[in-house]
């Protein structure tokens, strides 16, 4: 089965200046092993859009997307800092507006395209830390809440899930849809680790998973059967969305869990299971962290190569 891949050239050109872990190596990088890994002549690969303001305002308020594109460089003179570790060249914005347009296009294809079940968006920056009023840990726009919101809107959904493995918490995604009913929120996470502002867990809308410092396969596989799989079951999703950073991987220094390639493979089993029995097998994958080049596209592949079904 050939999977389809929304990316672009803009997303390559967002720097963040000389040893940035958010680098353009990390995209560089996954093209290069989906070559060598053999799965290259299976996939389909589009070009994402730019989301629209109308598109950003399904997640974020007016006054978020203002200062964004207010703060953008006009030129290579200076850099805009948004936080400590979240900064703005003069490509930022329009590599920003891929990566949202990215989530919506891949929506989109899913939903009225009968031959695209599964959808990965191989972008940057990544999106979960963004919430509905703050940029931070290297997210603009929030590019999974979005695609959440546009599907239940555009496309009169009921239900979806967002399900985050990333190895921090998505902040900004349970800010913007922690208490909406259509959508339901799962993630796991090292604890304690950045940002720190996760909430507790609400039965049918957010469901927190967090996991101690060196926590590998069992720990994360037990957190996903006991806490994820019968929240997604009870809640039926009609699709499911995936905030897929690969930085929980023992190889990657940025924190201290200890997941490997089978992790992934596993945890994206389980997930296109869900999908299968509620959701017509609709999943879009967004890239989110990841910064040890090679784990990050070895895992790539680990998950790819579930989601075609290989």
């Amino acid at each position: 089965m050939s999977i389809a891949i929304y990316t672009h050239a803009d997303c390559l050109k967002h720097d963040m200046g000389h040893g940035h872990p958010e680098r353009p190596q990390r995209l560089r990088a996954i093209d290069d092993q989906l070559i060598t890994s053999g799965i290259g002549d299976f996939i389909r690969y589009y070009d994402a859009p730019l989301a629209t303001a109308e598109q950003l305002a399904l997640a974020h308020s007016q006054k978020h997307i203002d200062y964004i594109f207010e703060q953008s460089p006009a030129d290579d003179s200076k850099m805009a800092h948004i936080d400590p570790d979240t900064y703005m060249n003069e490509f930022t914005l329009q590599a920003a507006l891929r990566s949202a347009g990215a989530a919506i296009a891949a929506t989109d294809k899913v939903l009225s395209d009968d031959t695209e079940q599964r959808v990965f968006c191989s972008v940057r920056p990544p999106g979960h830390h963004a919430e509905r009023d703050e940029a931070m840990g290297f997210c603009f726009f929030n590019n999974i809440a979005i695609a959440a919101r546009h599907a239940i809107k555009k496309h009169g959904l009921e239900r979806v899930a967002i399900v985050d493995f990333d190895v921090h918490h998505g902040n900004g995604t349970e800010d913007i849809v922690a208490d909406d009913p259509q959508i339901l929120f799962c993630s796991t996470y090292q604890h304690p680790l950045y940002p720190e502002r996760a909430k507790p867990s609400k039965k049918g809308y957010l469901i927190n998973a967090p996991l101690a410092q060196g926590a590998g396969a069992a720990e994360f596989r037990e957190a996903v059967e006991g806490y994820w799989l019968p929240a997604l079951h009870d809640f039926k999703p009609q699709m499911i969305f995936i905030s897929a950073g690969f930085d929980a991987h023992l190889e990657d220094e940025m924190a201290g869990l200890r997941l490997v390639e089978s992790d992934y493979k596993w945890v994206t089993e389980q997930l296109c299971e869900i999908a299968d029995k509620y959701a017509n097998g609709r999943i879009v994958s967004m890239l989110e962290g990841g910064y040890d080049t090679s784990a990050l596209a070895r895992s790539v592949v680990a998950h790819l190569k579930v989601l075609m079904k290989l």
